[in-house]
């Protein structure tokens, strides 16, 4: 029953948005003609050399272009209404994920799909808004590869978890923050783990780099900074991107979810990576929110076990909700700092109940020796 109210609220909500949607989907539509051309051109190899405008990793474009046989407006319906559909399939993979992970430990799985339910209510909104208000395909497939990625780590599968976190940054470069996920797995498997991702992330990127050198220049590309950034109330008031920028939101993403793994708060690498991007990042465009409402959700539900999973609602309302009824620009982006600062501070350091260990291995190991196990999930 969660599944089909979550359902009839993605329904709801793509009828509402879809009519106006697609404001981003014309780079998408271009990056993936272009990504399809032979050499000689702007597109094909040379697709970042000429186009640094275009910041979306090449899977992306390549599964955009698989829309273009179609006439554009009917393209970007057919693409809306997938990344609609993919945002009901990760809160099952949260679901799933979750259930795996607490197997053993007398978790009460109609109280985890209610969980689920509150979370998904709270996140499919701002899917919506990333999905097909924007039409931002490439934060789409990040998010979704994600997911993935921490299935794969709650079944303790290396492969699929390197291979996923390499697709997610093969569809979007600033899913490198969600990287310390590989070290939520045993530590005999770090090293599979990492030479698959390693692998999948060469075959992705090194042909354009190879191909063009000037492809480079994509990574310079600069943004205004915007004044409800929280970047300006850390001080910064550059007009654009500054260019320590962009290393130091992958730098610090990294290192928080290294911490998060070390405490024992994997589930929280996802929002801390998310939270990373939006502290630093010069814009403030509503989709980034649907990252850190991953985040939430899998913190919510594989992290905590509190009925109501009111980060997710936190987050939806302090970072989407503000947009509307906070006029001034200065009092949005301190709003923005607030909220990171906080969630920051709480999944590292606040009291969290033992409920297994990496992986859900620990889970595992109790249910092999006569724990009782609940095995019906969400």
């Amino acid at each position: 029953m969660h599944l089909v109210l979550l359902t009839v609220w993605t329904v709801l909500w793509f009828a509402v948005v879809e009519p106006h949607g697609g404001f981003s989907w014309h780079y998408l539509h271009t990056g993936g003609e272009l990504i399809y051309q032979g050499g000689g051109g702007t597109g094909g190899l040379n697709l970042y050399a000429h186009h640094p405008e275009l910041q979306m990793g090449p899977v992306s474009f390549l599964v955009a272009g698989l829309f273009n046989p179609f006439p554009e407006a009917t393209g970007q319906f057919l693409a809306a209404a997938l990344m609609s559909l993919l945002g009901l399939v990760i809160v099952v993979l949260a679901g799933r994920s979750a259930a795996h992970h607490l197997l053993g430990t007398g978790t009460n799985h109609q109280r985890l799909r209610q969980r689920v339910l509150i979370a998904g209510l709270a996140f499919i909104p701002m899917w919506i808004e990333v999905a097909v208000r924007f039409g931002h395909l490439d934060d789409v497939l990040a998010l979704f590869f994600t997911a993935l990625a921490v299935r794969a780590v709650t079944r303790g599968n290396p492969a699929a978890t390197g291979a996923f976190l390499a697709l997610a940054m093969d569809s979007k470069p600033t899913a490198l923050a969600f990287l310390p996920l590989l070290l939520a797995l045993p530590r005999r498997h770090w090293l599979r783990a990492a030479l698959w991702c390693a692998g999948l992330l060469a075959v992705a990127w090194l042909p354009f780099f190879v191909g063009d050198p000037q492809s480079f220049a994509a990574a310079k590309f600069a943004i205004p900074n915007h004044p409800a950034s929280a970047l300006r109330w850390l001080g910064v008031g550059d007009p654009e991107t500054p260019g320590w920028d962009r290393p130091a939101q992958a730098a610090l993403g990294l290192v928080l979810g290294t911490v998060a793994v070390w405490r024992g708060r994997w589930p929280a690498v996802v929002l801390l990576g998310a939270n990373a991007r939006i502290v630093l990042d010069p814009s403030v465009y509503t989709y980034y929110t649907a990252s850190v409402l991953l985040g939430t959700l899998l913190w919510d539900v594989i992290g905590q076990r509190r009925l109501v999973p009111w980060w997710s609602w936190l987050a939806l309302l302090t970072l989407y909700g503000s947009v509307f009824v906070v006029p001034d620009d200065a009092a949005r982006g301190l709003l923005r700092l607030a909220f990171v600062a906080l969630s920051t501070a709480y999944v590292l350091l606040w009291p969290v109940r033992e409920r297994g260990g990496r992986g859900g291995v620990r889970g595992r190991r109790r249910a092999r020796a006569g724990a009782p196990l609940v095995d019906s999930g969400p």
